[in-house]
């Protein structure tokens, strides 16, 4: 078990608790009350993306601040970042003190820019003006069942990344957060230490190689990914000393991914294509693999219940952008099937995410 990381059971208790307390918070409402709440989260949350923008916590982090010295530094109106600051302070945001002047608490800590897990990007990239159009457009999606982007902008997902490269850099900078915030329980829910060639498959940089690799000191990884992804790889911090067991490859896993692993790692690429690229790219897998090789697949697996769950607004945002989905476990078995390969466990972790387990059939 990796340090400070719960176990996936004591995880879903607490899971559990939150949803009937807010189940509880929303009786406590008269219901158009409580859909008014809901309707109007996007306030906040635009609020948020805001506070990231002008770099207000970056601001902060030196120490307290009146709010005119505060609006010179991020360049705002005073009297308009001193609403702002009272709604978003209304919500556990940052913090007033009994002097007027503003200051950080935990939650403010997340949006500067210089911290590990830092929210800041995550804030910026779904509060920015392409993703919240896209939203707008979601009854579009869910009447035709396709993704809004070619209409909305002449080309796909993926393609609008590789034309509009400070989006891109926006989104690739919000999913090495997510990873952070997640690495570590995938990595404390699952032994690695069982398979000595392990190739991550569409990983990046290579954050959670690097954290696999420490937590697997006998283990050799290859991190593998597109020529303009690795080529600034070797920029990554790797710590506990893994970078001599890391190697750098590059190509398409719509080609062909590296051959004799132990382990290939996928974590959040299967549910950025639809069934049939899904399917490519797991035969491509199964192609290169060894017949007694392991297939882990990270992903927001669908689970049975009906509470709230991440991956419901997940799937609804690979819908949106990619023409994609989240699926459940019996998708993913179909999905192995397909690729001639057979489903062996499910693996829960502390975090939404789950290791679907799969060896060559």
């Amino acid at each position: 078990m990796a340090a400070g990381v719960p176990p996936a059971g004591a995880a879903r208790v607490v899971e559990r608790v939150r949803h009937h307390l807010y189940r509880l918070h929303q009786k406590l409402l008269p219901a158009p009350a409580a859909m008014m709440e809901m309707i109007i989260a996007t306030w906040t949350s635009q609020a948020i993306t805001v506070a990231a923008e002008l770099g207000v916590a970056d601001a902060l982090a030196d120490g307290p601040l009146t709010i005119d010295e505060l609006a010179r530094r991020v360049h705002a109106d005073p009297d308009a970042l001193r609403r702002l600051l009272r709604a978003l302070i209304g919500r556990g945001v940052f913090r007033r003190r009994p002097d007027g002047r503003y200051e950080m608490n935990s939650l403010a800590h997340t949006l500067r820019s210089d911290v590990p897990t830092s929210m800041a990007w995550a804030a910026r990239f779904y509060g920015s003006r392409e993703q919240r159009e896209r939203w707008t457009r979601l009854v579009d999606a869910i009447r035709t069942g396709r993704s809004v982007v070619p209409a909305m902008h002449g080309s796909a997902g993926f393609d609008y990344f590789a034309e509009h490269s400070e989006h891109a850099e926006l989104f690739n900078r919000t999913m090495t957060s997510i990873s952070e915030l997640t690495d570590a329980s995938v990595v404390g829910g699952y032994d690695f230490s069982a398979y000595s060639r392990i190739v991550d498959v569409g990983g990046g940089h290579g954050p959670l190689l690097a954290n696999i690799l420490a937590a697997a000191p006998n283990s050799h990884g290859v991190l593998y990914d597109l020529p303009t992804v690795v080529c600034s790889a070797s920029d990554l911090d790797c710590t506990n000393d893994v970078a001599d067991r890391m190697y750098i490859e590059a190509g398409s896993f719509f080609e062909r991914v590296p051959s004799d692993g132990d382990a290939y790692v996928l974590k959040n690429i299967l549910h950025d294509w639809p069934d049939e690229k899904a399917v490519q790219i797991l035969r491509n897998v199964r192609r290169f693999a060894r017949p007694d090789s392991t297939v882990l697949l990270i992903e927001l697996v669908i689970p049975d219940h009906d509470r709230d769950f991440p991956g419901n607004w997940a799937d609804l945002e690979m819908l949106l952008n990619l023409a994609a989905r989240e699926r459940t476990a019996a998708e993913y078995r179909t999905l192995l099937s397909r690729a001639g390969l057979r489903m062996t466990r499910l693996v829960p972790t502390a975090s939404p995410l789950s290791i679907v387990e799969a060896r060559v059939a």
